[in-house]
């Protein structure tokens, strides 16, 4: 019988039913991941397709009874323990993709909208997630405890990632002085954006700013970096103004080996309309205004290559998986699926295209599920 890496990676996952199983553990977890690279988006969506490829299956499963039902599907994922799920995701990762220098990381979090329950009064889970930009992969995520928030959570997803000469960018929410003393211990850089939730933090940077024109700034002092981007009729201007002569800032010590402060100042121009917005950031970095520039820029790919492809190719706001564990196992497996639909490079598809090719070519498939 062949093996995979699905199987090499979580085939010792704690089974947490009784004896009277008649389905290998293994044999659900590789039939789901496979299916949702499949395009499968549901309980009943995994049982047809295993029903589909039961002969396809036969190859790399023992299916001693069979495809499992849709009902227990969902039983086996509601009652798998999440943590040590997430665990074997994250073994899996670093095996698959070593990280490499300078490699930027965006720390976001993300609403599975339609994963509450109003018959038992809970919310929908928040997961945080960390995207490597490079890579084109999910490294990590961690669901926010109910009664909890993204601050509690960034720590406790830093503390299980391997994150040397790295930058980390997180939003303003993440602008704490344990993240960023977490982010440093871990061998790592950070760019934290500001906010109004530092005290005056953002009011001494923003005024530090306000007088600089880049015709007459004492370069010694700032450095500055202009990047133009023209597409479809609109033209984004980002202007980066960074420094790294601080000492008169008074929260200097208070933040762990805080080297930078920058502004980015953001102009479209769409048809006749210019709108300009200013945003600050804190860094471990020395002042670079071309690096801080492209680095901020990149932060946005967790929102344009992971949560908008969550929503779009794999409808991720619209599960309505809400029985225990349920939705956040299914969550994991969405992030095992995307990882290895991102390394297949070769066919230059959309993930849309990527899932609906899987779903009809078992080759195409065998591909996917192998390179990873």
């Amino acid at each position: 019988m062949l093996q995979s890496p699905i199987k090499d990676n979580f085939s010792d996952l704690a089974d947490p039913r009784d004896e009277n199983k008649r389905h290998n553990l293994i044999d659900i977890i590789f039939i789901t991941i496979c299916a949702v690279i499949c395009n499968a988006d549901k309980w009943e969506d995994v049982e047809d397709f295993g029903k589909a490829k039961f002969f396809w299956l036969k190859r790399y499963l023992e299916l001693r009874h069979g495809i499992p039902s849709h009902d227990t599907f969902n039983r086996v994922f509601a009652a798998l323990n999440p943590e040590e799920f997430n665990r074997r995701f994250l073994i899996w990762v670093k095996s698959m993709n070593p990280l490499i220098a300078d490699e930027i990381i965006n720390i976001d979090g993300k609403t599975v909208r339609h994963s509450f329950d109003t018959k038992t009064n809970t919310s929908a889970i928040h997961m945080v997630s960390a995207w490597a930009n490079k890579a084109g992969i999910i490294l990590g995520q961690i669901k926010v405890n109910e009664k909890s928030n993204e601050i509690t959570a960034i720590p406790e997803l830093i503390e299980l990632l391997e994150l040397e000469g790295c930058v980390v960018t997180i939003d303003a929410m993440g602008t704490q002085k344990k993240i960023a003393e977490k982010i440093v211990d871990k061998h790592a850089d950070y760019m934290l954006a500001l906010k109004g939730n530092q005290g005056t933090l953002k009011d001494d940077v923003e005024l530090y700013f306000e007088e600089i024109d880049e015709k007459n700034y004492d370069t010694q002092i700032v450095d500055y970096d202009k990047h133009v981007e023209k597409d479809h009729g609109r033209i984004e201007i980002r202007e980066c103004w960074s420094t790294e002569k601080i000492q008169w800032l008074t929260q200097k010590e208070d933040w762990k080996n805080l080297q930078s402060i920058s502004l980015i100042r953001s102009t479209r121009i769409i048809d006749d309309k210019e709108t300009t917005e200013d945003r600050l950031y804190i860094s471990s970095l020395h002042a670079n205004a071309q690096k801080h520039n492209f680095i901020i820029r990149k932060h946005w790919g967790i929102e344009n290559s992971l949560h908008w492809v969550l929503d779009m190719a794999f409808d991720e706001d619209h599960c309505r998986k809400r029985k225990k564990h349920s939705a956040e196992n299914f969550a994991i497996v969405r992030h095992v699926a995307l990882n290895m639909l991102k390394k297949e490079t070769a066919s230059n598809l959309s993930i849309r295209r990527k899932r609906l090719t899987a779903g009809w070519d078992s080759d195409y498939l065998e591909k996917i599920i192998f390179q990873a």
